[in-house]
C-alpha cells in the first residue's frame, strides 16, 4: 500500500516507519528539516501548505497524520493551533478529495483523559475543557479531534490516543522530557496527581495495525501503566540509582504557587526555569486511562511499563547527559 506519513522524523514517526517498510508498505514521509529514513521517499514540507499536500497525496491510499509539536509552553499556542488543528482540517480535505482510502490519525489520551480527582478515563468521556483551559496543547489536540471526527462521516478516519510516549529514540526530547529533568535533579516535589505512559515502540504497533483495523471516528486509547507520580518517581528512582525529589506530594495550590514564584525569577534572570509553572499545574492531575478498546479492537499489547522506564533512562543519559 503507498502511505503518507506527515510527521515522520519525529518520535513516534521515527519508529512507525521501519514497520511500514517491514510490512511492505511504500512509504512516503512528509517532514520540515532534512533528515531521512533508510527506504522511505522523503517529501520536504509543511502540513499547513496547500500545494505541498497536493503534491505529498499523489498516487497515495492511506495516510498516517503524526504531524504536531509537543510543548507545555503557553508561548507555543498559536503555532500549536496552526499546525494541529489548520494542519489537520487541510490535510482531511485533501485526502478526500485525493479519494484517500484510510486515515490514521495521532491525537493524544489528554483530549478526554484528564481530571484533577484520580480516576481512569475511557473514550466515550466529554472533554475536560475545565480542566485543560489553561493548556493550548491539549485545547488544540481536541479541536484537532473534533475536525477529524466530523471528516469521518466523509472519509474513514481512525484517532489513536497514545499516553505519554516513552522508549529509546526520542532524538528531540518531546516527550521524554521530564525524565530528562529527573535525572538533571530538577524536579524538586513529586506532584499529587498520577501519569501514564506507553511505551513507543507498543504504540507503533498498534497505529500499524489501525491500517487495517480500528473504528472510524473514533478514539482508541493507547496506555502501558497508570501510576501515581508517587510510583512512577520512586520505580525512577531505584532504575536510575539517584534519589527522588526531595519533597514528597505537598498541596497543590502550595506547589502551584512556588512554581510560579520560580518561573518568574527564572524569567527575570534571562533564563528559562527548570520546571516551568504549567508543568507543575499538570502534575496534579490525573492522566489515567483504559486501553482495553485498543487491546479488544487493535490486538494492542503493553510490554512491561519498567522494560520503558529503563530504556528511557539509558537512552537518555546515553545521549543527552554526559
Amino acid at each position: 500500500m503507498k502511505l503518507l506519513v506527515t510527521g515522520a522524523t519525529g518520535f513516534l514517526g521515527s519508529t512507525l516507519v521501519p514497520l511500514l517498510l517491514e510490512q511492505g508498505h511504500s512509504v512516503r514521509a512528509l517532514q520540515r528539516g532534512e533528515s531521512l529514513i533508510a527506504g522511505a521517499e522523503m517529501l520536504k514540507g509543511d502540513v499547513r501548505d496547500e500545494a505541498t499536500i497536493r503534491q505529498a497525496l499523489k498516487g497515495i491510499e492511506g495516510v498516517y497524520h503524526l504531524a504536531g509539536l509537543v510543548s507545555r509552553d503557553p508561548r507555543d499556542a498559536r503555532k500549536m493551533y496552526e499546525l494541529h488543528v489548520d494542519g489537520a482540517r487541510l490535510l482531511l480535505a485533501e485526502a478526500e478529495r485525493a479519494g484517500v482510502q484510510r486515515v490514521v490519525l495521532a491525537s493524544s489520551s489528554g483530549t478526554v483523559g484528564v481530571s484533577r480527582t484520580r480516576r481512569v478515563a475511557v473514550e466515550t468521556d466529554d472533554y475536560p475543557i475545565e480542566t485543560v483551559g489553561r493548556w493550548p496543547y491539549y485545547l488544540s489536540k481536541i479541536y484537532e479531534e473534533k475536525i477529524a471526527i466530523e471528516a469521518s462521516k466523509r472519509l474513514p478516519v481512525v484517532l489513536l490516543n497514545p499516553s505519554l510516549l516513552l522508549g529509546p529514540g526520542d532524538a528531540r526530547l518531546s516527550s521524554t522530557q521530564d525524565v530528562f529533568r529527573f535525572l538533571q535533579d530538577r524536579i524538586p516535589a513529586i506532584p499529587r496527581g498520577g501519569i501514564s505512559f506507553v511505551d513507543v515502540r507498543d504504540a507503533a504497533a498498534a497505529f500499524v495495525a489501525a491500517l487495517t483495523k480500528g473504528n472510524a471516528g473514533e478514539r482508541h486509547f493507547l496506555g502501558g501503566a497508570n501510576w501515581e507520580f508517587d510510583d512512577f518517581f520512586a520505580r525512577l528512582a531505584r532504575i536510575a540509582h539517584q534519589p527522588r525529589p526531595r519533597l514528597g506530594p505537598l498541596p497543590a495550590s502550595l506547589q502551584i504557587a512556588g512554581a510560579h514564584l520560580m518561573e518568574r525569577i527564572a524569567r527575570a534572570r534571562g533564563h528559562e526555569p527548570d520546571l516551568p509553572a504549567s508543568d507543575v499545574e499538570m502534575g496534579q492531575c490525573w492522566f489515567f486511562i483504559d486501553s482495553s478498546k485498543a487491546e479488544r479492537v487493535l490486538g494492542f499489547r503493553a510490554r512491561d511499563p519498567l522494560e520503558t522506564l529503563s530504556e528511557t533512562v539509558h537512552y537518555v543519559r546515553e545521549h543527552f547527559i554526559a
